[in-house]
């Protein structure tokens, strides 16, 4: 018996869907438009952070010793960078391999250093320190700066401060357009559901006048709103999904992201997440706008 009940209010729900196709069809295009713009939001804030770790876990502070300190002196010195809290590894750059590396860097134009070999290095052994988390860099230098045999400290503190910064916006703004949707969703699909309401009002007072409960006459109502918010989210997902995946693959290949040497989350890594948060979202503001929209008609 149950399960019949259960069966006749899914069916209805499905039935309702079908049956008032223009307005359907309106809600989907709506809730579709507003999920595809919070899903920009999300995957480019997802991006953003992935960038801030990528940092996070190459990005370090450079830590240039002073001339003529001993080879037991820099190791005295490695050693008590290593334990400050928040240093992730340390390595040690010789005045030689800084000179190589500087040669890379000039590409073609090397041999303006070839002057600068041997003795005539003028380069500065250094320690290239990665951090466990940006934001203690400042923290950190200025401890380091208290070391014996320090010469200077160099860092990129402004565009690693510029991108954390960027990350928090981007999650604020995303929260905002989130909350500003799922009103506006509701809205929308309640307004829908009220039209086939409206339409079956005289069905709705029979129901009631032989008994039914309103749980048994909002249900059939509850299902259209979910099944619609499903619907919006599948095709959101396909849409999103498709789009980041074609204009990622472009970009990966850039010559830009080249230089800048930073990758792509993948659409596959966030599709779980994305799932979630859109079927989430689809169902839940589909049910609460049906609860909404049936008020009026089921008063006692």
């Amino acid at each position: 018996m149950k399960y019949n009940i259960f069966g006749y209010l899914v069916g209805e729900g499905f039935s309702n869907v079908f049956k008032n196709k223009k307005s359907t069809g309106a809600s989907l295009m709506i809730m579709c438009a507003t999920m595809i713009i919070f899903g920009i939001f999300l995957i480019l804030g997802e991006n953003i952070n992935h960038f801030v770790k990528e940092i996070e876990s190459a990005q370090g502070i450079q830590v240039f010793i002073k001339s003529g300190t001993t080879q037991e002196q820099i190791e005295e010195l490695e050693d008590k960078i290593r334990k400050l809290d928040g240093v992730s590894t340390t390595e040690f750059i010789s005045k030689e391999e800084a000179l190589e590396q500087m040669k890379e860097k000039f590409g073609d134009k090397k041999d303006l250093l070839e002057g600068y070999e041997g003795e005539n290095n003028i380069f500065t052994a250094s320690f290239v320190v990665t951090l466990t988390d940006l934001n203690q860099s400042q923290n950190i230098q200025n401890q380091i700066n208290t070391f014996e045999y320090v010469k200077k400290i160099t860092s990129k503190d402004e565009t690693v401060t510029t991108l954390i910064k960027l990350a928090n916006g981007i999650k604020i703004i995303t929260g905002v357009i989130l909350v500003l949707l799922i009103i506006i969703s509701i809205f929308i699909i309640s307004n829908t559901i009220k039209l086939t309401v409206h339409a079956r009002r005289k069905e709705i007072s029979i129901m009631k006048y032989v008994g039914a409960t309103n749980g048994f006459i909002r249900w059939p109502f509850i299902v259209e709103g979910m099944i619609i918010g499903v619907f919006a989210s599948i095709i959101s997902i396909i849409i999103v999904g498709t789009t980041y995946s074609i204009i990622a693959r472009q970009l990966v290949n850039s010559q830009f992201m080249q230089v800048i040497n930073m990758s792509l989350i993948s659409f596959a890594d966030m599709f779980n997440s994305i799932i979630f948060v859109y079927m989430l979202l689809g169902i839940g503001i589909g049910a609460l706008g049906s609860v909404i929209s049936m008020r009026k008609y089921l008063k006692v």
